[in-house]
């Protein structure tokens, strides 16, 4: 034999190695391929979850404080309208204080006031026209 059909040979037989590879080879690498993909999609949603799960426990947690707040206020103003309540004699006293405030406040040019049946008295005839 002669040093070319040697290296010949030896190129043949190379490339058949390196083909018998590719084809028994390749399969195997995308089937771990697509292992190490699936893997990585799990483990994105599983820390999706876990993220999703962490807001919702913040927002409840957040809920739970505005209510206790709210609770908190309700309490506070009840506290504050009884001892004005209880200073202005009873609730009467605390209704007309309210009126006065409200009268205090209003721009308003003409007023009406309830008499004592809690009905206000009109002027229907200053505004009719003459």
């Amino acid at each position: 034999m002669n040093k070319n059909a040697g290296c010949t040979l030896a190129a043949i037989g190379a490339a058949v190695v390196v083909l018998l590879v590719v084809l028994i080879g390749y399969p195997q690498y995308r089937v771990y391929s697509q292992r190490l993909a699936g893997e990585a999609a799990l483990a994105e949603a599983q820390s999706s979850r876990q993220v999703a799960i962490l807001e919702a426990r913040a927002k409840k947690e957040s809920a739970i404080s505005l209510a206790e707040a709210e609770v908190i206020r309700a309490k506070g103003a009840a506290e504050a309208n009884a001892i004005l309540q209880n200073s202005l004699g009873g609730p009467e006293g605390y209704l007309r204080y309210l009126q006065i405030q409200a009268l205090e406040s209003s721009r308003a040019s003409l007023i009406y006031v309830p008499t004592e049946g809690g009905l206000p008295v009109t002027e229907a005839r200053r505004l009719a026209p003459q």
